[in-house]
C-alpha cells in the first residue's frame, strides 16, 4: 500500500506544482507522513531470550588466540536452538570472517572487541558477493550473510577491520594509502575492469572467479539477500573497503551505529538495491561517501531492476569523506522515495550529492530532504550530475527532488550546481529556505526544466528565478 499511495500522492503534488510552493504547507505535511508511513513498516528483528558466549566455545579474550572456530560454533549453537544472542564479552578476540545465520543476534558487549584478521587466505573460499555494484566470486566480506532472515550485529563494542596501509590498503594502488611502484594492485593488468567486462558480457557469476591475485578488497559488513536486518549500537572501524553494505536486503535498520574508517573506498554506509531501509542516530568519518545509496553496475543494474526504495535517512552526522550523502553512482536499477531530514555534514568534499552517467542508466525519483547543516565544503554543497565517470548510451533520469531548510556555511567552490544531456534533463527541483554562504559560484544549470527557488540567499542574494545554459 506504501509503494501505490507514494507514487500517487508524489505525482499528483508535483505534477500540480505544489510542492517547494510558498502557499503549500497541507501538501507538504502530507508528503513528510508518507516518510512516517514507511518507518512503521521498517520493524527490527527480534531474537530468543538465550545467550551463547563466544568463550563457552573456545574463545580467548588475549587479541592474538584464533577465535574463528569458536565464534562459528557459537553461531551454529544459537541457528540451532531457534535463535538468540551469540555474546562477545569484555575483551579483544581476534578472529577471521563472520558468516552469520538466521535468527542470530552476534552482541558485542561494552569493551568487547572483535580484531579481524588481515592475511587474505583467511578470507577463502570465494563467495558470491557485490563489489562496486557487480557480483563476484570474490574474497568473503568480514561480515557475511547470504539468503538469511533475522539477522543482528547490536551493543556498544568495536568491529576493527584492521585496515592499514601495510595490509588492505595499498591495492587500491594510490600512494597515499600505501601503494610502492612495482607491488600489484587492483588496476593491474585491468584487473578490476575484467570484472565490469564480465558483467558486460553476461558472464555467469559462477565464473567471475576473482580473489588471489585480483587484489580486490572485501566490504567489512555486507548481508545479501537478507529479510530484517539490524545492526545497532556498534562501532566498525578500519574497513578494508566499503563498511556496511546490504545487497537485496528488505526491512534494513541501521541505527545509532559509529563508522571511523578513512582509508580508499571505505564508504560508510551503502544500501544497495534494498527496500524499507532506515538509517537512524549514526555517525560517519569516512575515506570515502559516507551515506550512499545504490542499485547495480551498468549493464548487470538495469537488467537485475531493483532500485533502492522507501529508504529514510534520520538524525545522522557526517564528517569528512567525499559526499556526506549520496545517490549513486552504481545506480542502474533506480533510486527512489528516498527521505533525509535533520542531518549534520561536516568537511564534505561535496554535501548532497547525486551522481550518475550515461552508462549506468536508471531513473532517481522522490527525493525528498530537509533541515540539514552542512559546513566547510571542499566543492559543491549540493550538485546533481549525470556525467559521472563513463559515457554510454543509456539516458539516465533524475526528477522530482524537494529540499527545504538547509543552511550551508564556508560553501567551498559551489552552492547549487546540475548537469544533465539535453536529451534527458533534470527536471521538477524544488529548493525552499536555503542559506549558503561563502561559496564561489553560487548556480550553475546545464539542462534543466522546472528549477524553482523560494527563499533562496546564496552569498547573501536572493535566487528567486530559473537559472539556466
Amino acid at each position: 500500500m506504501i509503494k501505490v499511495s507514494l507514487k500517487i500522492v508524489l505525482v499528483i503534488l508535483f505534477s500540480l506544482g505544489c510542492i517547494g510552493c510558498q502557499h503549500s504547507g497541507a501538501q507538504q505535511n502530507e508528503l513528510w507522513s508518507l516518510m512516517e508511513e514507511i518507518i512503521n513498516n521498517i520493524i527490527p528483528p527480534t531474537f530468543k531470550d538465550q545467550d551463547f558466549n563466544i568463550t563457552d566455545y573456545g574463545a580467548v579474550p588475549d587479541g592474538v588466540t584464533d577465535c574463528t572456530t569458536a565464534i562459528k560454533k557459537a553461531i551454529e549453537a544459537c541457528h540451532q536452538a531457534g535463535g538468540g544472542r551469540v555474546v562477545v564479552s569484555a575483551g579483544n578476540y581476534y578472529t577471521g570472517p563472520i558468516y552469520l545465520k538466521s535468527h542470530v543476534n552476534l552482541h558485542l558487549q561494552k569493551d568487547a572487541t572483535l580484531l579481524f584478521s588481515t592475511k587474505p587466505e583467511d578470507y577463502l573460499p570465494l563467495v558470491q558477493t557485490r563489489w562496486e555494484g557487480v557480483d563476484a566470486m570474490n574474497y568473503t566480506p568480514l561480515i557475511y550473510a547470504m539468503n538469511e532472515e533475522n539477522i543482528a550485529i547490536t551493543g556498544q563494542g568495536v568491529l576493527d577491520g584492521q585496515g592499514a596501509n601495510d595490509n588492505w590498503w595499498p591495492w587500491k594502488g594510490r600512494k597515499v594509502y600505501g601503494w610502492k611502484e612495482g607491488t600489484p594492485n587492483q588496476t593491474d593488468s585491468d584487473k578490476r575492469a575484467a570484472l565490469f567486462d564480465m558483467a558486460e558480457n553476461d558472464v555467469p557469476v559462477s565464473e567471475r572467479v576473482f580473489g588471489e591475485g585480483y587484489y580486490l578488497r572485501p566490504q567489512f559488513v555486507q548481508p545479501y539477500g537478507c529479510n530484517n536486518v539490524l545492526i545497532e549500537g556498534v562501532t566498525l572501524v578500519r574497513s578494508p573497503m566499503w563498511v556496511i553494505h546490504p545487497v537485496l536486503c528488505n526491512n534494513v535498520s541501521i541505527i545509532g551505529v559509529k563508522v571511523v574508517s578513512d582509508g580508499p573506498n571505505t564508504d560508510g554506509c551503502d544500501p544497495e538495491s534494498c527496500k524499507d531501509v532506515l538509517i537512524k542516530d549514526c555517525y560517519f568519518d569516512t575515506g570515502d561517501d559516507c551515506i550512499a545509496l545504490k542499485s547495480g553496475r551498468n549493464r548487470e543494474g538495469r537488467l537485475t531492476n531493483i532500485p533502492c526504495e522507501n529508504v529514510v535517512i534520520q538524525n545522522c552526522t557526517t564528517r569528512n569523506g567525499h559526499a556526506g550523502i549520496a545517490i549513486g553512482s552504481e545506480i542502474s536499477g533506480g533510486a527512489k522515495d528516498i527521505f533525509a531530514e535533520n542531518c549534520k555534514i561536516s568537511k564534505p568534499m561535496w554535501g548532497i550529492r547525486l551522481k550518475t552517467s550515461s552508462m549506468r542508466g536508471g531513473v532517481m525519483e522522490n527525493i525528498y530532504m530537509r533541515n540539514m547543516e552542512i559546513d566547510k565544503v571542499g566543492n559543491e554543497a549540493i550538485i546533481f550530475t549525470m556525467l559521472y565517470e563513463d559515457k554510454g548510451e543509456y539516458m539516465p533520469t533524475i526528477r522530482n527532488v524537494y529540499i527545504e531548510d538547509v543552511t550551508v556555511e564556508n560553501g567551498g567552490k559551489g552552492g547549487i550546481f546540475m548537469e544533465a544531456y539535453p536529451e534527458s534533463p533534470i527536471k521538477n527541483i524544488r529548493f525552499n529556505n536555503i542559506r549558503i554562504d561563502d561559496t564561489q559560484i553560487p548556480v550553475k544549470l546545464v539542462n534543466t526544466e522546472e528549477v524553482v527557488f523560494r527563499n533562496t540567499f546564496i552569498n547573501g542574494k536572493l535566487i528567486d528565478t530559473l537559472y539556466a545554459e
